[in-house]
């Protein structure tokens, strides 16, 4: 299947099992962009936890082991080993621990109009003397310079859906000597690209890869673990937890688990049983399908055909959005745009009532 081809209908797609998933939204749900929808086993899961919790038989333990399947199936969705992932709850929160690392005086790049939760903390380092600077992700690569000690990204552009050329940046980043973060909460999912090729990387896993919110994952290389200052070590940061409770024995972890945060407990199952869904699927399929469906959506909007699941145009003053909202269709409006985006619970059904919505 060639990028701007739509694939078929929800009833005869067959590289992509959507029914056994059981996703309960009708047509309209354009918005994976902004939070992802619920498999039936996600669904089941939360509910259960709920239930057990109310009964009294929440087991800490238990949920500890589910912890670890969550780093499991992350770390295969990514391709990386799983000692070298770390569980938190929040994108910046991660991010945080990786700016740690950033040299004092040291310069650090940055997408224009990035998503604030991956360049804020950078921001903070202003005391130490680090500068961040940004330019367009589409000129990264040419702004990597011999002061720049690290280059952060988003894989894919939240407000644009702009795709990074990441080689390409990477490469610069190598012949100076930066590192790279990229955050992949827009990508991981969709494209078929994991964080094996950069130094580290951040995703929340609540758009798509369709688990509930709390739960992100921090990717560090190997060799570079002590590079980075644990912030935030607690009674989750040692490789055997129950021993590390209190204050007079706190080892770290030997692999990124040093830059763990205690989990979220009521989302552990949702998030397992929805990276278990995904890691399931053909990555290709499944990029196929999502940009098959966003290129037809560009045909109707009289847009060029592109490369990116999220579909924005220049809405200022929101009545697209307005008209989407009408029409039955969830979107959303960032930076001056129109957004929506398309993914495994959609489907051609979905690129007509757009048609319709917007009247063309």
């Amino acid at each position: 299947m060639t990028a701007d081809q739509a694939p078929a209908s929800r009833t005869t797609h067959s590289a992509l099992p959507i029914a056994e998933l059981g996703f309960r939204a009708g047509a309209g749900y354009l918005s994976a962009c902004t939070a992802g929808l619920p498999t039936a086993a996600t669904a089941r899961a939360m509910r259960a936890f709920v239930d057990e919790w109310a009964a009294g038989r929440a087991d800490a333990r238990a949920l500890g082991e589910q912890a670890d399947r969550c780093r499991e199936l992350f770390a295969d969705l990514a391709g990386v080993a799983a000692d070298r992932v770390a569980l938190g709850s929040q994108v910046s929160q991660l991010v945080a621990v990786v700016a740690s690392s950033v040299p004092d005086g040291a310069e650090v790049i940055c997408a224009t109009g990035d998503f604030s939760s991956l360049t804020h903390p950078f921001e903070q380092l202003a005391h130490r003397g680090v500068r961040v600077r940004y330019a367009p992700v589409a000129r990264l690569a040419d702004e990597v310079g011999p002061d720049t000690a690290l280059v952060a990204f988003s894989l894919v552009q939240s407000a644009s859906g702009e795709v990074a050329d990441a080689a390409a940046i990477r490469s610069s980043a190598e012949r100076v000597g930066a590192r790279t973060l990229v955050d992949l909460t827009q990508s991981l999912g969709w494209l078929p690209v994991g964080a094996a090729a950069f130094d580290f990387t951040v995703c929340h896993a609540y758009k798509w890869l369709c688990a509930p919110r709390g739960t992100a994952f921090l990717t560090v290389r190997a060799g570079l673990d002590d590079e980075l200052v644990p912030m935030a070590a607690g009674w989750y940061s040692a490789d055997d937890v129950w021993s590390s409770c209190y204050a007079g024995h706190t080892p770290l972890a030997a692999g990124a688990g040093r830059f763990d945060v205690s989990p979220a407990w009521p989302v552990l199952g949702g998030t397992e049983a929805a990276l278990r869904d995904l890691a399931a699927l053909d990555p290709a399929a499944v990029h196929a399908h999502d940009l098959g469906l966003a290129n037809a959506a560009r045909r109707v909007l009289g847009l060029p055909t592109g490369d990116s699941a999220i579909v924005t145009w220049a809405d200022p003053d929101g009545r697209d959005l307005a008209a989407l909202t009408a029409g039955g269709i969830t979107a959303s409006g960032r930076a001056g745009n129109a957004r929506i985006a398309f993914h495994l619970w959609n489907t051609t059904d979905d690129v007509e009532l757009l048609a319709r919505a917007l009247g063309r």
